[in-house]
């Protein structure tokens, strides 16, 4: 009654309720996605239909897949004739059949012990390419003037000196255009349970912990220098050098290069230790406790 009562005075009108702030229309997330690869070393429809039929038990398995072709194949039959069986293509692995992939809109994944590349404008290097060459050929025409004993020489070292500021040059370009494809990302703020942290491009560095259900992904290595109990990804689109090092280890997940293992998995003497997680080849996941000197 009050409410009403307020209302029918019209010498005050009620305050506007404020806007609510308007969503984003979309947001990425690291959540790790579970599935199979297919290795196809025939391009024969008929023969791939009877090797499903005696591998699947049913046509609704709906299990996403990987296509991994040695020979080229008729792409869009062979993405109908596996949905056909219940399963899903959502991409290829780079190779035979990556134009085809691109004409379909399917996704291109790296190879093994591959990385995807992140790329980056070439304006970014042009200046440090100017600078550089600039020192090296200081450093370059003191040697060779030192090394200079008469005056008949200098022709010899002038065309000497010249070469070297090319070499340089074209060294130095190459150098900074690898190195522009590896950008570390430190994350100084605590990985709290439900949040995830993804980072494409070169090394993750957490300086704080990583809470249990929250996790942290990179396609090169990993770094944790706090309390590490939730998913940790290393080398996430493959690498197969990319590494994981955590202060205190006890992660519920911990996977590089695609292999994983669960906390139930993990060995014991390694809980709770300073701890280095590599993949090795023929062997797996191999963790190595680090020594405190």
């Amino acid at each position: 009654m009050t409410v009403s009562d307020n209302d029918s005075q019209g010498s005050s009108a009620a305050p506007a309720l404020p806007a609510l702030p308007a969503l984003p229309a979309l947001a990425f997330y690291g959540k790790m996605l579970t599935f199979s690869r297919l290795q196809f070393s025939t391009d024969d429809l008929s023969e791939i239909d009877a090797q499903l039929a005696a591998t699947l038990s049913n046509k609704s398995s709906n299990i996403p897949i990987l296509i991994d072709s040695e020979v080229e194949q008729d792409l869009s039959a062979l993405v109908e004739l596996l949905c056909s069986w219940g399963l899903q293509p959502i991409g290829v692995v780079t190779g035979t059949l990556d134009a085809q992939a691109r004409e379909q809109r399917l996704a291109i994944f790296p190879a093994d012990g591959k990385r995807i590349e992140r790329i980056l404008p070439s304006k970014k290097a042009a200046p440090q390419v100017s600078k550089a060459p600039d020192d090296k050929h200081t450093e370059s025409a003191s040697t060779n003037s030192t090394s200079t004993n008469s005056d008949s020489n200098n022709d010899t070292a002038a065309i000497s000196e010249s070469n070297t500021e090319t070499t340089i040059a074209t060294t130095t370009a190459e150098t900074l255009v690898s190195a522009e494809h590896i950008t570390s990302l430190i994350y100084d703020q605590m990985l709290r349970s439900g949040q995830s942290l993804n980072h494409v491009g070169g090394d993750l560095i957490l300086t704080n912990s990583v809470n249990s259900g929250a996790e942290a992904i990179t396609d090169n290595s990993l770094h944790v220098y706090g309390r590490a109990q939730g998913r940790l990804v290393a080398g996430a689109t493959g690498d197969k050098d990319a590494r994981i090092f955590c202060q205190v280890f006890n992660p519920s997940l911990v996977s590089v290069a695609g292999t994983y293992c669960l906390r139930d998995n993990l060995p014991e003497h390694v809980i709770d230790k300073s701890v280095q997680v590599r993949f090795v080849e023929g062997e797996g996941l191999v963790f190595t406790v680090m020594d405190d000197a």
